[in-house]
């Protein structure tokens, strides 16, 4: 059951994802204004200003709406008792939050009913882990998915980039999620894996359920029997493979992962298979949002896209991109106890123990207290790598070296491929799929963006066009 609290009389749920609320409140976080609470007038602004983030209008252009919360208070920290949460728009004060070993991710796994195979799945993935069992989890994956082993990918990249690209037909518009973002982050984590042939599409497959899992599918018999079927399917499939790949090695981060030791201890074999598809979510669904969603953005910013075009491997492409676009754009965490830090006005402020506190990344990532002008892209910005994008502190995006690698790469391509890219459709409808990631986090952070992916359309003029998606809208790997 979900927890509660009482205000004004009224008892309302608080039952979120990692303290983020699904724009559809799937998780059973109630609607104060829709419980006919009555409000002051300073009290109705907050709450249309709250509300607002999940409005179907604010989806294509969600920053807006982060600057009506910024503008309600100032230091950039906004408690909003009817929701049970905290929002938070300041920079300084989610850096805080999320660096802060007070912070707790995984609330979503005492909320969920333990006896399905949906949550047997979830309960051993380090993203709802803290403390000494998180950095267990963590440093035993980490082990196999260093640095050194994502730079070896760049040839991979390149190569699984190429062949796409060569593949877009030349006489036709062409649709980018399919042809360029959905399968390029897929195939390279899946080849990283070790994944190949079948297994490939089983895990598409999979990782698919485990999204719609941590999207919110209470209400949906159809779809949880759906995810309960492919999670079986899952634990048999890797019930005897972590015995089976120490044993017999093979190539990939599997095998890897299967062989890490730390102090003689190893990955069950219900923790390799929950982290292997929490890597398979994440590490797909970031770039698979930032590629279209990063050139809308460039669409709107012509000046920009000329600038990456004359320095297609300018070195802050990746970091700007990911503080502009934000695929993750709302992340939380429950606090332990009291967290005293300091607010964008510079003044000392403290989040009470027990807080749900919505760490809005998007809106620190244009926080104008330390990106100026924060909605234009600057290649040159000099500190575009202090964005949020991947998180902070010990649930600090595992797969961040991945992404951006596959987000340079890409963008370089492009550029140098087609210099001439245009947008015909710079305000694309929804087509609305659940996602997990990692940002959303590739290993351990909290963020469960659910995408509506917009379907925009680039042009090369005479030969490619690229339907594509925007960034992930606000709500609640």
């Amino acid at each position: 059951m979900p927890a509660a609290y009482r205000s004004g009389g009224h008892v309302y749920s608080t039952r979120v994802l990692e303290g983020r609320v699904d724009r559809g409140a799937r998780w059973g976080m109630t609607n104060p204004v829709a419980a006919q609470v009555e409000f002051t007038p300073e009290q109705q602004r907050v709450q249309a200003s709250v509300q607002a983030l999940w409005h179907p209008q604010t989806l294509p252009d969600p920053y807006p709406a982060y600057a009506a919360l910024r503008d309600l208070n100032p230091p950039g920290v906004l408690p909003v008792p009817e929701w049970g949460m905290t929002f938070v728009t300041s920079h300084a004060v989610n850096s805080a939050v999320l660096r802060s070993p007070l912070a707790r991710s995984g609330a979503i796994i005492s909320q969920m009913p333990g006896d399905t195979q949906g949550t047997r799945l979830l309960q051993p993935m380090m993203l709802f882990h803290n403390g000494p069992s998180h950095a267990r989890l963590r440093g035993l994956v980490q082990a196999a998915f260093t640095p050194r082993v994502v730079e070896a990918q760049r040839e991979l990249v390149q190569a699984v980039l190429n062949d796409l690209l060569d593949a877009l037909p030349t006489d036709r518009d062409v649709d980018l999620v399919a042809g360029l973002a959905a399968p390029l982050p897929a195939r390279v984590i899946m080849r990283m894996l070790g994944l190949r042939g079948d297994d490939e599409a089983k895990f598409m497959r999979w990782t698919q359920s485990v999204a719609d899992l941590l999207g919110g599918a209470e209400g949906n018999p159809d779809l949880l029997a759906r995810i309960e079927a492919d999670a079986s399917e899952m634990r048999a499939y890797f019930r005897d493979l972590a015995d089976e790949l120490r044993a017999d090695p093979q190539p990939g981060l599997l095998s890897a992962m299967a062989a890490a030791q730390d102090g003689g201890e190893r990955l069950s074999s219900d923790e390799l298979l929950s982290n292997a598809v929490l890597l398979l979510a994440a590490g797909h669904e970031t770039t698979s949002n930032l590629i279209p969603g990063g050139l809308l953005e460039l669409a709107r910013q012509p000046q920009a896209w000329a600038a990456l075009v004359a320095r297609p491997d300018h070195p802050n492409v990746a970091d700007e991109l990911l503080r502009v676009v934000s695929p993750v754009q709302l992340d939380g965490r429950t606090l332990a106890g009291d967290l005293t830090t300091t607010g964008a006005d510079g003044q000392p402020i403290t989040l009470p123990a027990g807080a749900h506190v919505q760490t809005l990344l998007a809106a620190a990532n244009r926080d104008p207290g330390v990106f100026p002008d924060p909605d234009r892209i600057d290649w040159d910005r000099p500190n575009s790598a202090r964005h949020l994008a991947f998180a902070a502190g010990a649930h600090y995006c595992l797969g961040a070296s991945l992404a951006r690698l596959e987000i340079a790469e890409v963008y370089a391509a492009l550029a140098r491929r087609s210099p001439n890219l245009t947008v015909t459709d710079p305000h694309p409808h929804s087509r609305r799929t659940s996602s997990c990631a990692a940002r959303r986090n590739s290993g351990s952070g909290s963020g469960r963006p659910v995408s509506d992916r917009p379907v925009g359309a680039f042009r090369l003029p005479g030969r490619l066009a690229y339907p594509g998606t925007c960034q992930t809208p606000p709500r609640t790997p």
